[in-house]
């Protein structure tokens, strides 16, 4: 099976304040064919720090998350969600999704034919990025 590059990304929402606003953007990058959300879990820790993991079934608020992610696989185990929870403050939510790239994918079947291997990557912060960005504008 072909398979773009696969990440994680831990949405983070203050108060416990998960709306579905993000669900279009979702939406469009699916529809698009620019992602695939392979793996959806959302956590959430009360003010004690108690850490809950649902899916978006079992809460009518986040229904409209069922319309981004119809192929879940599962991935998400335990050991992930109890990660993902440590980054949380008390009394804050987040929504744990893993997508594949679909856009990269014939870059990354490329990089395998040609006996290429990705040795590191990571997501530069977009405060960082403006923040570069900014600094190079003012010299």
């Amino acid at each position: 099976m072909s398979i773009g590059p696969v990440q994680y990304m831990i949405i983070g929402f203050p108060s416990n304040d998960f709306d579905g606003s993000i669900v279009p953007a979702l939406e469009q990058l699916v529809e698009s064919g620019t992602v695939r959300i392979i793996d959806m879990i959302f956590i959430a820790k009360d003010s004690a720090g108690d850490m809950l993991a649902f899916e978006y079934e079992d809460h009518p608020e986040l229904a409209a998350y069922g319309s981004v992610s119809d192929d879940l696989h599962g991935l998400l185990n335990d050991e992930d969600i109890e990660l993902a929870a440590e980054t949380l403050a008390p009394n804050s939510s987040a929504a744990l999704i893993v997508w594949e790239d679909c856009w990269a994918t014939p870059l990354a079947e490329a990089i395998r034919a040609a006996g290429g291997v990705i040795i590191a990557g990571e997501r530069i912060p977009h405060q960082i990025v403006t923040e570069a960005i900014a600094a190079v504008g003012q010299a």
